[in-house]
């Protein structure tokens, strides 16, 4: 029996509220209850959160029996979304009230189990009373836990902790908050009494092992040993539930695979390179249109200036559902607007929000009917993640809706349903030895107590992103910090006192404050705090750039409500109540992602499967008939749409005589209308890989032409302006960079930029 491990009256509620348990807990409780760490792959809404959880409450409602459960944090939650961590506090209330019912009605007396928050949002107050009186659960993000496990009171808190659960792993392994919290984990684990068990939580993991890897760290060689064999993930979801263990890390892998009901919009007119007024107004009332068909609507967007935008004119074509009926949720918005527009679409209150990423992960926003994403994600796993906020109960079906404004973002968005179908996921790359990471967790782990050299070096080396990290590498970032930096006016910035003679590292004064105000890997960003008035609350910030450029007197769009500028400050906007007034829209510097690499590839392999269908004869009815069937069935395009994007590949063929893929690299120049130049090429590689390329072209132009030259890039090329003056053989242009060189060319253009200057 799958609850015979737990205490009969967790059994038995377990079993009132939700029946029979699911694959993925079923695999992962055995695995939990040994003491194992463990990862657990599972697709959203599947129940893997309780799974994680309720082992952890059973231990803990068992010691309270037995009256050994002291206030003390036993178990700690780290997710990467504040709204996440407030979420599962709030679920995790209720069961524990529940069982704490049944308790009484049994006539077991037991003592409360308390679960706290704490994160950037948290009052002083409250993180004050969680030291005198520590929460049996604690939830927290990477940067408020880097703060606990540096704050001289506050890592007598986490001694105790027996669990660490990581949610949504999958959005921390792959960049710097990833390499930071795994540090955390093991200055973590150095600090607690006993070392903790961790569980690791994501629906989108690939390679899974490398995940495995990150989450428990750099071990031993026998953490590769495999105890029984791992299905690759092509195979992933087409195998029957398995806990596969590695020693020491068991992972349990349902897949990722859910059925879903996808589809592409397509607005009534045309699409073309841009998204023109009609576009949008059309897009507007095919989304109130939707909303009115259902209870509950998640719009998502990709910025916090197209949320803002897009609940505004929600907003007036739903007048008639009431003052409350749109609601914009993003990270620059005040916690309790945040927190006012959840719960209000949990009530039922809030027919739809407008949301960033701010709802993306993991978050139980109540029976969500309708997920719409206007444009392109960007990536695989960021749509699956969306999409799966619908539907978000055991065997529902997820509802989404694609939006495509632009002929480009129509093709990317057919692209991503077709990745969906076939079980395609973005791949996470875990970046190595990142050494600004590496140096705040050195002056937060000197500040605390004193190292000796091996130790400190042993402890970086456990973390995952480290685990090939050169001890010359180690020592020149110690010296650094404990030497200072030159400048102008001599040596400065040195956090560490370095013996080298007893071979210890401890923190000088001032180290531990640097650390707590300093740390984490999310970018500073110059921002100005708007504040109502006459009551002085904060409703939410503001981009630098928008403050000093706005006059007393403009009207302004923040959280779906006008305010009028009453005065700007140093870092302060004063603002009042508009009244409805029309307002404009606040914009926030550095906030479109670019494609990933996996569905750049999906873009490419699209492209190439159309040019396939319609190679024989464009114009003839039967290859066009068939590419609009294939499309159609694959892609979840409607007539119109796979229509649009036959036309948009085969006019591309008949104007450069190939079909750009990632095979296929074309390079086209042409004058413009001023004579300048333009050297295009056209890369479907996404922009990570089209900016640096661009780079590294545009300073081996410079050189060369000793002319200082513009470029750009996109998802899906690049372009070079020339002179009249610039000629040169077009093929040529191919080589003009080399694999060998261009890691040492792209070194020396970023060199140039603004921010190393």
């Amino acid at each position: 029996m799958p609850l015979s491990g737990f205490h009969p009256l967790i059994a038995e509620w377990f079993q009132a509220s939700f029946g029979e348990p699911t694959d993925v807990q079923v695999q992962a409780w055995p695995a939990i209850q040994s003491g194992a760490d463990a990862l657990i792959a599972a697709p959203t809404g599947s129940g893997k959160t309780l799974a994680a959880f309720l082992s952890c409450i059973d231990q803990l409602f068992k010691q309270a029996l037995a009256r050994n459960l002291d206030d003390q944090t036993h178990v700690l939650y780290v997710s990467p979304l504040k709204a996440l961590s407030n979420d599962i506090q709030k679920n995790l209330q209720k069961p524990l009230a529940e069982i704490g019912m049944r308790a009484l009605q049994a006539g077991l007396m037991m003592p409360e189990l308390r679960v706290l928050v704490r994160t950037g949002d948290t009052p002083m107050t409250d993180r004050q009373q969680m030291l005198k009186r520590p929460p049996h659960v604690l939830v927290t993000t990477p940067e408020s836990l880097f703060i606990l496990l540096t704050a001289d009171k506050s890592r007598k808190l986490l001694r105790t902790v027996r669990t660490v659960i990581v949610d949504e792993i999958h959005a921390l392994a792959p960049n710097k908050r990833g390499s930071h919290v795994a540090l955390s984990l093991e200055r973590l684990e150095a600090l607690t009494f006993t070392k903790p068990q961790r569980i690791g939580l994501s629906a989108t993991q690939r390679p899974i092992e490398a995940v495995a890897r990150f989450l428990v760290g750099n071990r031993s060689a026998s953490f590769l040993k495999r105890e029984a064999s791992i299905i690759p993930d092509s195979q992933a979801d087409s195998h029957q539930p398995s806990a596969i263990s590695f020693s020491p890390c068991t992972i349990i892998n349902v897949g990722h695979r859910r059925r879903m009901d996808l589809a592409v919009e397509v607005p009534k007119d045309e699409l073309s390179a841009i998204a023109t007024n009609a576009i949008w107004s059309d897009l507007y009332d095919r989304v109130a249109e939707l909303v009115r068909e259902h209870r509950t609507t998640l719009v998502f967007v990709n910025t916090r200036r197209l949320a803002e935008r897009v609940s505004h004119y929600l907003e007036e074509r739903l007048l008639d559902l009431g003052s409350d009926a749109v609601a914009a949720h993003h990270g620059s918005l005040s916690r309790q607007i945040r927190l006012s527009a959840e719960e209000r679409l949990k009530s039922g209150k809030t027919r739809v929000v407008v949301a960033t990423a701010s709802l993306e992960l993991g978050i139980d926003v109540g029976t969500v009917d309708l997920v719409c994403q206007i444009g392109s994600p960007r990536a695989i796993v960021t749509c699956l993640q969306r999409i799966g906020r619908a539907g978000h109960w055991i065997k529902a079906i997820p509802k989404g809706r694609l939006f495509a404004t632009t002929r480009d973002e129509l093709l990317e968005c057919a692209a991503l349903i077709r990745a969906i179908k076939n079980g395609t996921l973005d791949r996470i790359e875990v970046p190595l030895a990142p050494l600004d990471i590496l140096a705040q967790q050195l002056v937060a782990a000197a500040a605390s107590q004193t190292w000796s050299e091996e130790d400190l070096f042993a402890l970086v080396r456990r973390a995952d992103p480290y685990r090939d990290l050169e001890r010359t590498t180690f020592d020149r970032i110690v010296r650094m910090l404990a030497e200072g930096i030159a400048t102008n006016r001599g040596r400065g910035l040195a956090y560490l006192y370095h013996d080298q003679i007893n071979h210890r590292i401890k923190g000088r004064r001032g180290a531990r404050l640097a650390a707590i105000t300093s740390g984490g890997a999310i970018p500073d960003t110059a921002t100005y705090a708007v504040v109502a008035e006459p009551e002085g609350t904060v409703v939410g910030t503001v981009d630098e750039d928008f403050a000093v450029e706005s006059l007393a007197g403009d009207i302004m769009l923040l959280g779906n409500t006008s305010w009028r500028i009453k005065g700007v400050e140093s870092g302060k906007v004063r603002v009042e109540d508009a009244h409805g007034a029309p307002p404009s829209i606040p914009f926030w510097l550095g906030e479109a992602p670019s494609r990933t690499a996996e569905l750049s590839a999906e873009v490419a392999g699209l492209r190439s499967e159309i040019e396939r269908l319609t190679s024989e004869d464009p114009s003839a009815e039967s290859c066009q008939l068939s590419a609009l069937s294939w499309l159609r069935q694959e892609c979840a395009l409607d007539a119109r749409g796979a229509q649009q994007v036959i036309e948009y590949v085969v006019s591309g063929n008949a104007v450069l005589g190939v079909v750009p893929t990632q095979d296929c690299v074309v390079a086209e120049r042409f004058f413009d209308e001023s004579g300048g130049m333009q050297l295009v090429l056209h890369t479907p590689f996404g922009g990570r890989i089209n900016k640096a390329w661009g780079l590294a072209l545009r300073k081996r132009f410079c050189v060369t032409f000793d002319f200082e030259l513009q470029a750009a890039a996109t998802d899906n090329g690049l372009v070079i302006s020339l002179g009249e003056k610039h000629s040169f053989p077009l093929e040529s242009v191919f080589s003009y960079l080399h694999s060998n060189s261009v890691r040492e060319t792209l070194i020396q253009a970023v060199l140039l930029a603004p921010m190393f200057a």
